[in-house]
């Protein structure tokens, strides 16, 4: 942009200053030869009036101190043919001029001019001046020299103002451009300059009340989470209850840690409900997570008749995603074998090393698999329920930079795959 404003400021400023400058440098070209021709043409006229009046010695000393004096060449020739003051062919235009024709022309080296004048006798004398290149052209290079150094310290002057603006605008536009990618990466603190020049300034103040609506709407949403989370809490206290008057001391036990669980799981959302999404969440292990996760389902899968398969390699596994979303993610996945797969489906949980760091975890299941492709976006579900199972682990996976591969296990149901990049 700011190469733009230059190259647009020197060819407006060239064909500005050419079409100023070109003019006036012709026009005192020509200036400065009228002139020197209407200097010899003065001296020339002088001496009229002597060839008729003035006896021939004094003619002739007085034609020659004037040619002496005179920055040009003058030359008389009388009738007789008598030639005084400085030598000169006879061209054709003074043939012309001893005709009685006074006229001027441009002859190789200056320009010609003749008088056609009467002598003493009677007869047709010719005065003539003849004006050099050289006095023609007085004056006219310098003049140049100093038009050209006009026209360069303009041109100068004008790309430094255009570069101080365009500075500025390039300036404004890139700092514009980094407060929006702050805003985009969760960054709502971020604000444009609104006193940068022009349209951009107005572009400023709108990006500024876009950022602070932005921030006002999550907060709001935060706080509307939080508060429905924290409802939840009277129900599940109320269960706990429920569960300790229970007369099996085992039976108390297992829905006690569900309510636990659940309780847990409460916890995460109100905490990462008021977390700012510009704050960075702590790795956790993956391997101690998802070992922890998987001895919980464990007693489900015995209830329902499923015969799980564990692999996971042994830790510690860092990695981005921090314990809360891992467990709400990989709960999500295993949660939706249970929901969408028949009692007695078998499923495997794979969690391997990533290379270069992190983990990489498997979710597969023998079920029937998606009943359509694009299920893994937020809302979106083919069986009724609230379709953000698969969105949860998405956007766990792809906070920590990874993410979510949806594809068909060995046995023909889904294969989940989520990639979790490892700490810095």
């Amino acid at each position: 942009m700011r190469r733009r404003v230059l190259l647009l400021v020197a060819a407006t400023t060239s064909l500005v200053l050419v079409a100023f400058l070109v003019p006036l440098a012709l026009l005192i070209r020509d200036v400065a030869a009228d002139r020197a021709v209407q200097a010899a043409t003065t001296q020339a006229q002088a001496l009229s009036s002597l060839i008729a009046t003035t006896d021939r010695a004094s003619l002739e000393v007085s034609v020659a101190q004037a040619d002496q004096a005179s920055a040009h060449d003058l030359t008389v020739f009388l009738s007789d043919g008598t030639q005084l003051g400085h030598p000169s062919p006879h061209s054709a235009l003074v043939r012309l001029g001893s005709r009685g024709t006074s006229a001027s022309a441009d002859v190789p080296g200056g320009r010609e001019i003749v008088f056609a004048v009467r002598d003493g006798t009677g007869g047709n004398a010719v005065i003539r001046a003849f004006v050099p290149d050289a006095l023609l052209s007085a004056g006219v290079e310098r003049a140049w020299l100093v038009l050209s150094g006009l026209g360069v310290a303009l041109l100068t002057v004008s790309l430094l103002v255009a570069d101080r603006m365009a500075q500025r605008l390039v300036r404004s536009t890139i700092e514009l451009a980094d407060v929006s990618n702050r805003l985009s990466s969760g960054d709502l603190t971020a604000r444009a300059d609104t006193n940068a020049p022009a349209e951009i300034g107005v572009v400023a103040r709108a990006l500024n009340h876009l950022g602070s609506r932005i921030d006002e709407l999550l907060a709001e949403e935060r706080e509307t989470v939080a508060d429905l989370s924290h409802r939840v809490r009277t129900p599940l206290t109320a269960l706990r209850l429920e569960a300790e008057a229970l007369q099996d001391p085992d039976e108390a036990e297992r829905i006690g840690n569900g309510v636990d669980a659940v309780e847990r799981a409460v916890t995460q959302v109100i905490a990462q409900a008021r977390r700012r999404s510009s704050e960075p969440a702590a790795g956790c292990d993956a391997a101690e997570v998802v070992r922890e996760r998987v001895e919980f389902w464990a007693a489900l899968a015995e209830d329902t008749g499923r015969k799980p398969a564990y692999e996971i390699a042994p830790g510690p596994l860092p990695v981005q995603c921090s314990r809360g979303d891992l467990t709400a993610s990989l709960d999500a996945l295993l949660g939706n074998v249970f929901a969408h797969t028949p009692d007695g489906t078998d499923f495997t949980v794979r969690l391997q090393p990533r290379p270069g760091g992190g983990a990489v975890l498997w979710v597969e299941d023998d079920g029937p698999g998606l009943p359509e492709a694009g299920l893994a976006g937020r809302g979106r579900s083919g069986t009724g329920s609230s379709g953000l199972g698969l969105d949860i682990a998405r956007r766990a996976a792809e906070r920590s930079g990874g993410g979510l591969t949806l594809g068909t296990s060995p046995g023909g149901g889904l294969s989940v795959r989520m990639d979790l990049l490892g700490l810095p």
